[in-house]
């Protein structure tokens, strides 16, 4: 059985650098290959209407072959596009993480399904902020996080449009079974080893919060990661938000669907709103 990868999904936006190198990291960290993927969707032919009273059937079928040569052409370009872009990435990639083995693959149809069928080879999904569309649109992006955060079970690093490596990580532990699950991952990997991470709670501070906190601090210790913590109270995302400036946090980690209020920035609209916001890295696990 092949070694499972890391999965970069580069487009055509200014944020593909930024994927690259969020990914050579990654790959480079936990001794992984690496694929860069880019995904040709399959878009609806421009079909002809019916205009037989005003045009004659020679010319409609005149202009239906004009159409079919013009569709042929413009998926010819976008292969050769995303031929181009993935070469560039390639060497990108190779150039940041020399010892890492870089592959490519040049897919058609929607980029869940290209995801999914890759899933049970794949260790680490690298996505943009923004996905490639004419403005951007952060909607479009909130919508297609989400699917991907719903549908896969593999942990996906969503980056900014700037990559740096990260050295001080923000943990948002809730106790529950998936941020526990985490913390079992992170101690578990190399990706995050010798890295400062705070490990950071919302609540009152009770006795069963604290005993939380203590097992996740030691977990992580146990696996080589630089771990300390703490209780705060207030708004969740605000909360968050505050301590990483503060304590200038490069990397974000949250548990993808928990029992508490920390779900909430995960779900929904809030998608798209945490990652308005967010000036660093994500990484979700699931």
């Amino acid at each position: 059985m092949s070694e499972r990868q890391v999965l970069a999904c580069i487009d055509d936006s200014r944020h593909a650098f930024a994927v690259c190198a969020a990914a050579a990291w990654a790959a480079e960290r936990i001794g992984a290959p690496l694929e860069l993927m880019h995904v040709l969707s399959r878009a609806p032919s421009p079909g002809v209407t019916d205009a037989s009273g005003q045009i004659g059937l020679g010319s409609r079928e005149h202009l239906r072959e004009q159409l079919t040569e013009l569709d042929e052409r413009r998926a010819k370009i976008a292969q050769q596009h995303g031929r181009e872009l993935l070469e560039s990435a390639r060497a990108q990639a190779e150039r940041l993480a020399p010892g890492t083995t870089v592959s490519t693959a040049l897919r058609h149809g929607e980029l869940l399904e290209s995801l999914m069928e890759r899933e049970s080879q794949t260790r680490l999904v690298v996505l943009g902020k923004r996905g490639e569309s004419a403005d951007e649109a952060l909607e479009h992006l909130g919508s297609n996080l989400e699917r991907v955060v719903r549908t896969l079970h593999t942990p996906i690093l969503v980056t900014p449009p700037e990559f740096q490596p990260p050295t001080r990580l923000l943990l948002a532990f809730d106790g529950g079974r998936t941020t526990r699950k985490g913390v079992e991952m992170i101690a578990a990997s190399p990706l995050l080893n010798g890295l400062v991470c705070h490990v950071v709670m919302i609540g009152a501070g009770t006795d069963d919060q604290r005993a939380q906190l203590e097992w996740a601090l030691e977990r992580l210790r146990q696996g080589h990661v630089d771990a300390q913590g703490a209780i705060l109270a207030g708004d969740v995302d605000e909360v968050l938000a505050d301590y990483a400036d503060h304590q200038g946090v490069d990397l974000t980690i949250m548990g993808a669907y928990g029992h508490s209020r920390i779900r909430h920035l995960l779900v929904g609209s809030t998608t798209t709103a945490m990652l308005r916001h967010a000036r660093t890295a994500t990484l979700i696990l699931r």
